[in-house]
This record gives C-alpha cells, structure tokens and sequence, in this order.
C-alpha cells in the first residue's frame, strides 16, 4: 500500500507475520493530519483515528515483551536492582563489595544461621525474594551505620558488619 508520501509500507508484528497495517496507519495519519477548521467531523475522526493508532502500537508491542521468570535472578540483574536504589557510584560499589564479601551475590547463601546476600540472621529475611533481600540490607545497614562505606570500613576491621 502506498502512504502518502508515495513510498510504500507494511508493517511487521514482532512475533514475525507479515501483515499490512499500512491502510488503517494512512487513514489514522491522514485524520490527524486534517485542520481543525475543517469541520467537526475531523475532530471526531482524529480521535478515532488516534484511538485506533494506540491500540494498535499496544497490540503489536506486547507481543514482543517476554515473560519474566523466577529464574531471572542472575548477578547482573541484582546488581543492577541494588544500584537503581544507591544513587552515588561510591555507595554501591562499597555494597557491591559488601555484599560478595558476604554471599558472592547468592540470595540462597547460607553460613550457619545467617542467610541470603547480607547474611542476614532472620528465617524471615532468608524466604524473601532476591530484591527485596537488598531492601533489607540496605534498610538495616542505613539505620546501623548511616551509609554503606561505613558499613564496609567496618566489616574490614571486624569481619563482620
């Protein structure tokens, strides 16, 4: 189908059919394209038009979204989690120290009675997800020692923190 521009267009779904979205896209961006002062009809017919270009990009686009999974817990994603909540580089990387000097980044770590990425002594803190393992550490070390390179700078001297 030809756009009005003369080229011509056809639009592909993510999963990879072929289909020609071309005639219900023109129509849409020919609608938008109408002044105001045309008349009434166009503004009615801009909605529409704007409404069916929505649920359009929302139909194709979900269908390339993937479906999260509880095995989606790697390092990366942890790691990128944790620093989406510290803002200053320095911070996170004394977390990030902190907590492979504790658990290596394994929420399943366990020493003794202590569990998950901060080595928590909590049963509680030991069946939460991974992400909300690092709310945790970084709550409880936010209350004990005010910022995360203090809490490193005492695990250096104690071995613990």
């Amino acid at each position: 189908m030809k756009l009005s521009t003369g080229v011509i267009h056809s639009v592909r779904k993510a999963v990879g059919h072929s289909q020609d979205y071309a005639p219900y896209l023109t129509a849409t961006l020919l609608s938008l394209r109408l002044k105001r002062a045309a008349g009434a009809d166009s503004s009615l017919e801009r909605k529409i038009g704007l409404g069916a270009a929505i649920v359009l990009a929302a139909i194709t686009s979900i269908t390339s979204i993937p479906e999260a999974t509880a095995t989606s817990y790697s390092k990366d994603h942890l790691k990128l989690y944790a620093h989406s909540r510290i803002i200053n580089y320095k911070e996170f990387q004394c977390f990030n120290r902190l907590i492979t000097l504790e658990s290596s980044w394994n929420y399943n770590s366990q020493n003794g009675s202590h569990y998950g990425l901060g080595q928590m002594k909590s049963k509680h803190y030991r069946d939460l997800d991974p992400f909300r393992q690092i709310d945790a550490s970084l709550a409880y070390i936010t209350k004990r020692y005010s910022s995360n390179c203090k809490a490193l700078a005492f695990h250096k001297k104690k071995g613990y923190y």
